[in-house]
C-alpha cells in the first residue's frame, strides 16, 4: 500500500508512549488499578516500564482514581504523568487528557496501552512501532485477528481521535470507522490481552502467563 510522503517522514519521529492509568476499579471494590500490587510494585510501574522498554520515548502516564497516592507509592520519575480530574466519565476523557499533553511533544504518532493488561509487554510494543516505522499510520495489535491493544495512532489523527473519545469507549469509535486504513499486527504468540477487571482476575497478577481455572491453554 502506498503512504503519502507526510506519512512516511513522520515515521523518523519518535513514538511516544501514552499510559491510561486513571480508572478506579470500581467492579475491584473502588481499588485504583494504578495501585494494584505487581511482584511487590504498583501495577503502574509494570505498564510504564512496558511502554519504554517497547521503543516508545517519551512515555506519558495518566492519573486519576486516588492520583496523589498513585504519586507517592509509584516511581514514576522517568515518566511525565497527567492528571485528569474528570476520570470518572471514562477513558475517552483521559485519552484527551493524554493526547493534549502530548501536543507539543514532536512525537509523529502516540502508542495507547492500558493499565490493567499485564499479558501485553514490550514484545507487542515493538511490533506495533515496527509497523509504524513501515509507515502504517494507524496500527493495533491484533489476537487470533481480533483488535486489541496497544494502538498506535499517527499524529495528523489526534485532533479526530480526541474529538470522538466519549465514555468508556476510548478510541473505539474511531477505529470501526477507519477500519479500511487500519493496520493489524498479530501478537497472540507474544503477547494475552487479557484485562484486570474483577477479584476473579486477581489471581493473574501473581502468574501473568497462568489460565484461569476451567481455561486450559
Amino acid at each position: 500500500m502506498a503512504h503519502t510522503p507526510s506519512a512516511a517522514s513522520s515515521a523518523h519521529r519518535p513514538v511516544a508512549g501514552l499510559l491510561l492509568a486513571a480508572g478506579g476499579g470500581r467492579r475491584l471494590g473502588g481499588r485504583p488499578k494504578a495501585l494494584l500490587d505487581f511482584r511487590g510494585r504498583p501495577l503502574v510501574e509494570n505498564a510504564a516500564r512496558v511502554l519504554r522498554e517497547g521503543g516508545c520515548d517519551p512515555v506519558h502516564i495518566v492519573l486519576g482514581a486516588a492520583a496523589g497516592t498513585v504519586r507517592e507509592r509509584a516511581d514514576l520519575a522517568a515518566y511525565v504523568t497527567a492528571e485528569n480530574p474528570d476520570w470518572t466519565q471514562g477513558m475517552g476523557s483521559s485519552l484527551r487528557v493524554g493526547l493534549a499533553a502530548l501536543a507539543d511533544s514532536g512525537a509523529g504518532a502516540v502508542l495507547v496501552s492500558l493499565v490493567d493488561q499485564p499479558g501485553i509487554g514490550a514484545a507487542a510494543v515493538a511490533r506495533v512501532i515496527t509497523a509504524y516505522e513501515g509507515g502504517a499510520e494507524l496500527v493495533a495489535a491484533a489476537y487470533g485477528g481480533r483488535r486489541g491493544h496497544p494502538v498506535l495512532f499517527g499524529a495528523g489523527r489526534w485532533a479526530a481521535v480526541a474529538a470522538g473519545a466519549a465514555g468508556d469507549r476510548g478510541a473505539r469509535d474511531y477505529l470501526r470507522e477507519h477500519e479500511d486504513a487500519l493496520t493489524l499486527v498479530e501478537c497472540a504468540d507474544v503477547a494475552e490481552p487479557y484485562d484486570i477487571d474483577t477479584p476473579g482476575d486477581l489471581f493473574r497478577l501473581a502468574s501473568p502467563g497462568a489460565p484461569r481455572a476451567g481455561e486450559g491453554r
